[in-house]
């Protein structure tokens, strides 16, 4: 029997709550004025799939459903990028422009930075090389 999409559900259901009551944390201490949960996801997870994207390659023997669980299945449900285009698009509707260009431009970049830092401490501290 094909487990992979038993890993994949049970990695999503994992990560779709992770950003449920991560984004219910945020809303409850800052309000909803910004997206303060979906950028906290979006950065989380690229850092959190640098980390363990590295990981998991370097582990020459890594098991197809670790990787379809905690890639695939936690991370995928767990960022948001539907979400985020979607509060954009919100934004704009409310013609707050300079937000729109912060949180749009910023999360993306931000993002990248992160997949790079889980990358390299990822090598750094479990003593992968390239």
């Amino acid at each position: 029997m094909d487990w992979t999409p038993v890993s994949i559900s049970a990695g999503a259901v994992v990560g779709a709550l992770g950003r449920y009551y991560a984004n219910q944390f945020w809303v409850a201490r800052q309000g909803t004025g910004f997206p303060y949960g979906t950028l906290f996801v979006n950065l989380t997870g690229a850092f959190g799939i640098g980390f363990a994207a590295t990981v998991l390659e370097q582990w020459l023997n890594s098991p197809p459903q670790l990787t379809n669980v905690l890639l695939v299945g936690f991370l995928g449900a767990y960022t948001t990028f539907s979400t985020y285009v979607l509060e954009i698009d919100n934004l704009r509707r409310a013609k707050v422009y300079g937000v729109v260009l912060l949180y749009g431009l910023g999360t993306p970049a931000l993002g990248f930075l992160l997949v790079e830092l889980g990358r390299l401490l990822a090598l750094g501290y479990l003593g992968f090389s390239l």
